[in-house]
């Protein structure tokens, strides 16, 4: 029989060993020994469960173990010494800690220990204790427990559920029962009835008996039925149909505002103006009222029968059942397109037609309707437009609460496909249309009216806040009245700039715009822009000083009348560089047009030049590129779908430059492109413009009459067009650029048959600027010859001033005064065709710019040699793109290092180039100048500086401040981290993604801004026990948001509306009363201002009609962003990039750069912003809820 127990003796011995390394508690202990008075000093060691002592510290084998696992540890009382060794001795027995481990079995002896120190006996009691895994049994004990208990009432469940089976089984037999008894019972009483006719009438006892039987029958049954529908109310299936049939009223009530629109459009508007074309005197005419209107009207009848069987399917509630009626729908859809295709030229026809005054004027009296609410004609034809994304919207709504096994699921699935493929062509179009509706809202802002605006070829480019210095004779600024004009805001102007046009404006009280009586319309052909005031002008001398070289010049100088100039004053200088960019570019777009297109029109009609037409690449679809019908600044189709590769060479392509497409492209190339790539698309313009520029392009370059003549045929009923040709600057004239002062070259061309070109080889050109064409007959033409006279620049400089006959009315800095037109008096009508070619006058231009001919070129040779031509005119297409670049876009720079150092180098190229024309070296220098300026943005106030500065000795309080301190430095904070976001934040929706805080920092900064302000706000209210203390901070807080309205700061209007209206504040219904109703009917006009209803409605109108500087609110311009990001995709499934999209995106750019670049003129307060910016004052929400019921617990019910 076994007596002793196996184990494994190696392994022991290793767990001894790594008990006396890494052991959790080791030291030296007394043990009893057998004899009760006997106590052996052992060296102890615990490792995990397992307790090792040694003969001493250094024994290598251990004398015994113990396992821990299930023992107890507890302190025991030193035992009785009485008798044993001298008083001191047993002392310090006493003294020593005793404890003793319990194994918790009869089988095992407890093991009596001692130590010296009670500290160390109580570590060696924790220690023992954790390794005896007590807690973990206990815990296990519990667990045990809850499982018994479970498995018991899972078996108890198990037990009643197959009882109330058996019970349903049970039932179901008795019902099948007594329903054939029931059958039974009522065939006998049939049979019976013709005896029981003359009984008597039943006992009134049994009556009554039977009435409480039924009575507890009914009784009974109405409580197990509200038990069934309170069970169903609750569950997930009804809360779905509940938000499900939501919808569906919600579209109800949409679909009836929409049809009342449609009513409106048709019977105020297009009923009454087919009267006005079917009058005597018709201010319209029945073709333009149809082109206007199209299908509304049918439109109209189609939405009233849906809107018909949407009410039917609400009078059958709660079946709803849509499916048919999208069924219906969809076929008749088609109209819809047609609608859309012709929406760009409904609206081009009306602008013409509010050309005549007759027209204009009963227009306004229809929209004068009080069913109209101020809205106009323009609105109403927009509104069908949105109609179809709303459908997919409530459609997508719809969907997500149906069951996968819904009878309507595929159908709504198939309507939802069908309406997406509509959008998609629809997105587009409305694209499109977004100049012209800008426009006509601008024009409608105006009072006293702006015809140029009803051009529908003009582009908006921007617009901003000026300040017009004042001006007296000669051009000579008035430096008296500038003190009080930076107080008294006299010269300020809210500027417009079109592609053709630059209005200056004043802006009234009620948001109203007037025209100056004078210079308030600039033509942009008649202009000349001059960034740096003239170094011999005394008084130009000292201007930079007095405004800090934030003005600049527009010459205008008119055909009819003297010439006068605008001084304009910035913001700032990247706010100057900006605007200088923009009328630069839209300059040279009008000159070059006239450079490069075969006729220049005067007039505005929309048509495509013949050199576009003779370019398929410009405007017939292909595999790469897709275009629009709709026409840019250049006049040439806007880019619809494009490859990378057709984007960069429209950037490119030295025939044309559209601004519009240039501040689209740069916007947005980096969803499709980077910045290595377009800078190395514009490095190779300028080091190989043979290679890099489509062959075609070149040709149609050099293209001469000789090519074509006789091809084209004008009509002779045509107004009298005027081609003026001039060299067009790079970028802005600085007239300290050259110390000759500019001269200008024009040739102009009467209205022929033919089309000529100019033999640069005989030097001689034809011109009459009074002939007009006439198929029978036409006066003897006159005959400009273009001479080159020699003179030397000491004889330019001591020239007289040049008379303004000699002056055309487009302006050329470069175009020396030896260049110039004399008209000989005899010549024969064959030679009564223009014979100057685009890249001819361009050369003329061009090579004149210098004054003088760099080595190896002479006038002649430079004038005459093509890679001449295209290399001077490749570099001012990359300079032009780099000044545009560099000016508008500097952060792109900031955070590349790598793009700022290539462009740096390529600058620094181009300035060594031997043939590089003063204008262009001077360009050049400033767009270098201007990428290596570090303190740009050194004068604005950033958000961190304020942080170091609030570091006040003393904090203010709330009390202490006033409310227009508040306003102010709300609306500082607010501009400031408004102002820092950057535009490439705003592409990609990387707001939303997971990694929002590295992608979009500034923009989760800003949403954090107004959540804080928004928490403070209701912070401080509930930081108050009373009432009337709470009622003045409410009071306190809605003049404060009224004063950031009158600062135009919607987004802290809307941070103050936002707190006022949480539920913490919200249910304080005895601090509310005791708020005056001043404060209230208040409160409640600043939140319909920013109210969201109607995709922010009210605060669209108002920030139109607000002057810079202003904060809007960002989330209205991220939900834009959203929905353009969400409806249409970056690519085509061909690959090419949807440039129309990128144009919707660029729009919404624009508009916030232009809030983000006007600052306020606000001083800064530290003790303010202290108190603004104190995280310690912030309640969480969860607090602030809790605290407000404990101000004002809820009411007994």
């Amino acid at each position: 029989m076994q007596k002793s127990v196996r184990y494994n003796e190696g392994h022991a011995l290793h767990l001894a060993f790594l008990a006396r390394k890494e052991g959790t508690k080791r030291g030296f202990l007394s043990k009893r020994a057998a004899e009760a008075s006997r106590w052996h000093e052992k060296w102890f060691a615990l490792y995990q469960n397992v307790l090792f002592y040694f003969e001493g510290e250094q024994s290598g084998r251990p004398a015994g173990m113990y396992l821990l696992e299930g023992c107890s540890c507890e302190r025991t009382p030193a035992p009785p010494r009485a008798g044993v060794g001298p008083p001191g001795a047993r002392d310090a027995l006493d003294k020593q800690y005793y404890f003793t481990v319990l194994f918790g079995h009869e089988g095992q002896k407890p093991l009596e220990l001692r130590c010296e120190e009670e500290q160390d006996g109580k570590e060696w009691m924790e220690a023992i204790h954790q390794a005896s895994y007590a807690d973990i049994l206990i815990e296990r004990e519990v667990l045990m427990q809850k499982y018994i208990h479970l498995v018991q009432i899972v078996e108890t469940e198990k037990i009643a559920a197959n009882q109330l089976r058996h019970q349903l089984e049970d039932q179901d037999t008795e019902i099948e029962r007594l329903k054939s008894e029931i059958i039974a019972l009522n065939k006998t009483k049939e049979r019976m009835r013709p005896y029981q006719s003359n009984q008597e009438d039943e006992d009134p006892d049994i009556k009554k008996i039977k009435k409480v039987q039924s009575f507890m029958r009914g009784w009974l049954c109405r409580r197990k039925w509200k038990t069934i529908v309170q069970d169903y109310i609750c569950s997930p299936h009804a809360e779905s149909m509940r938000k499900r049939n939501q919808i569906v009223f919600t579209m109800v009530e949409a679909e009836s505002e929409y049809v009342h629109q449609l009513y409106i459009l048709v019977n105020g508007f297009l009923r009454p103006l087919r009267m006005a074309a079917s009058s005597k005197k018709p201010p319209i005419s029945h073709d333009d009222v149809s082109s206007i209107f199209l299908n509304s009207e049918t439109i109209m009848f189609l939405h009233e029968i849906f809107h018909q069987g949407l009410k039917a399917r609400i009078a059958n509630w709660p079946t709803l059942i849509l499916a048919d009626l999208f069924d219906i729908l969809l076929p008749m859809l088609n109209i819809y397109q047609e609608f859309v295709r012709n929406h760009q030229y409904s609206l081009q026809v009306l602008a013409n037609c509010k050309q005549n005054r007759d027209f204009d004027k009963l227009l306004k009296q229809y929209e004068a309707n009080p069913a109209c609410e101020g809205r106009m004609l323009e609105t109403f034809l927009t509104y069908p437009m949105f109609q179809i994304p709303r459908y997919i919207i409530t459609l997508h709504e719809l969907l997500a609460h149906t069951p996968h096994e819904h009878v309507e699921r595929k159908s709504l699935e198939f309507a939802k496909s069908k309406l997406e493929e509509l959008s998609r062509i629809m997105h587009d179009e409305v694209s499109d249309t977004e100049n012209i509706r800008k426009n006509l809202a601008i024009e409608r802002m105006i009072v006293e009216g702006c015809d140029i605006l009803l051009d529908t070829s003009q582009t908006f480019i921007r617009q901003g806040s000026l300040i017009q210095v004042p001006s007296v004779e000669r051009g000579k600024l008035s430096k008296v009245r500038l003190g009080s004009l930076s107080l008294k805001k006299e010269g300020e102007r809210q500027c417009f700039l079109f592609t053709k046009h630059f209005l200056i404006c004043t802006r009234s009280s009620g948001g109203k715009l007037h025209l100056l009586k004078t210079g308030g319309v600039l033509s942009l052909i008649e202009c000349t822009l001059i960034e740096e005031p003239d170094a011999s002008d005394d008084d130009s001398k000292g201007s930079g000083q007095v405004f800090g070289h934030l003005d600049f010049k527009i010459v205008v100088e008119p055909p009819d009348s003297a010439p006068f100039t605008v001084v304009l004053l910035a913001p700032s200088r990247q706010e100057k560089a900006a605007w200088m960019s923009d009328i630069s570019q839209c300059v040279d777009n009008i000159r070059c047009n006239g450079l490069m297109t075969i006729v220049f029109e005067e007039n505005s009609k929309v048509t495509v030049p013949h050199m576009i037409k003779s370019d398929a690449r410009l405007h017939k679809d292909d595999t790469d590129i897709c275009f629009s019908k709709t026409l840019n600044s250049c006049k040439v189709p806007q880019i619809r779908y494009a490859s990378v590769e057709r984007l960069l060479e429209r950037l490119t392509d030295l025939r044309f430059l559209s601004i519009d497409f240039l501040n689209t492209f740069l916007h947005t190339y980096r969803i499709f492109t980077t910045a290595a790539v377009v800078l190395a698309k514009l490095s190779d313009i300028y080091k190989r413009p043979f290679t890099s520029i489509p062959v075609r392009s070149l040709e149609l370059f050099f293209a001469t009459s000789q090519n074509n003549r006789g091809e084209h045929l004008v009509d002779g009923k045509s107004p009298r067009l005027c081609r003026k040709f001039s060299s067009p600057p790079p970028l802005a004239v600085s007239r300290t650029s050259s110390p000759v002062r500019a001269r200008k070259l024009s040739l102009t061309s009467p209205l022929n048959s033919r089309i000529g070109a100019l033999d640069l080889t005989t030097c001689s050109a034809s011109s009459s600027p009074t002939a007009t064409h006439s198929p029978a007959a036409s006066p003897p033409p006159h005959t400009a010859v273009l001479e080159s006279a020699p003179v030397d620049r000491a004889g330019v400089e001591g020239s007289p001033a040049v008379d303004s006959t000699d002056l055309s009315p487009c302006r050329s800095p470069s175009t020396p005064q030896h260049l110039r037109y004399r008209q000989p008096v005899g010549q024969t009508a064959d030679n009564s065709h223009c014979s100057v070619s685009p890249a001819s006058a361009f050369a003329i231009a061009t090579a004149a710019a210098g004054h003088g001919s760099p080595p190896g070129f002479n006038n002649t040779e430079r004038t005459c040699d093509k890679e001449f031509i295209i290399r001077r005119t490749a570099t001012n297409r990359v300079l032009n793109v780099l000044r545009h670049w560099v000016s508008k876009h500097a952060q792109d720079f900031e955070l590349n290092n790598e793009l700022k150092m290539n462009v740096l180098n390529l600058l620094e190229e181009v300035l060594r180039d031997p043939d590089l024309l003063p204008q262009e070296r001077k360009a050049t220098a400033n767009i270098l100048r201007a990428l290596s300026q570090d303190d740009q943005d050194d004068i604005h106030l950033k958000l961190e500086d304020i942080i170091q500065l609030t570091d006040c000795p003393k904090a203010e309080c709330f009390e202490t401040l006033s409310a227009m301190e508040l306003a102010e430095q709300i609306t500082l904070l607010d501009h400031i981290i408004f102002r820092s976001i950057p535009y490439e934040e705003f592409l990609g929706q990387g707001w939303m993604k997971l990694d929002k805080n590295e992608r979009t920092p500034y923009i989760m900064k800003t949403s954090q801004h107004f959540n804080d302000m928004s928490n403070l706000v209701a912070s401080q209210i509930m930081n108050y026990a009373d009432v009337s203390s709470r009622a003045n901070a409410i009071e306190k807080w809605v003049a404060v948001a009224d004063i950031c309205r009158c600062l135009h700061n919607y987004n802290g209007v809307l941070e103050i509306t936002s707190a006022l209206n949480r539920s913490a504040i919200y249910r304080l219904k005895r601090t509310w009363a005791k708020v005056s109703k001043q404060t209230k009917a208040l409160m409640d006009k600043l939140q319909k201002t920013v109210s969201s209803e109607g995709r922010f409605k009210n605060l669209r109108e108002t920030l139109k009609n607000c002057n810079p500087p202003a904060v809007p609110y960002l989330g209205m311009y991220l939900t834009d962003l959203a929905f353009i990001e969400e409806g249409t995709p970056n690519f085509t499934e061909e690959g090419l990039v949807n440039f129309s999209k990128m144009r919707m995106i660029s729009h919404i750019i624009r508009e916030i750069r232009q809030f983000q670049q006007t600052c306020y003129r606000i001083d800064h307060q530290p003790k303010v912003t202290q108190y603004l910016l104190d995280k310690a004052l912030i309640i969480d929400e969860d607090t602030l809820y809790e605290l407000s019921l404990k101000i004002e617990p809820r009411l007994p019910a």
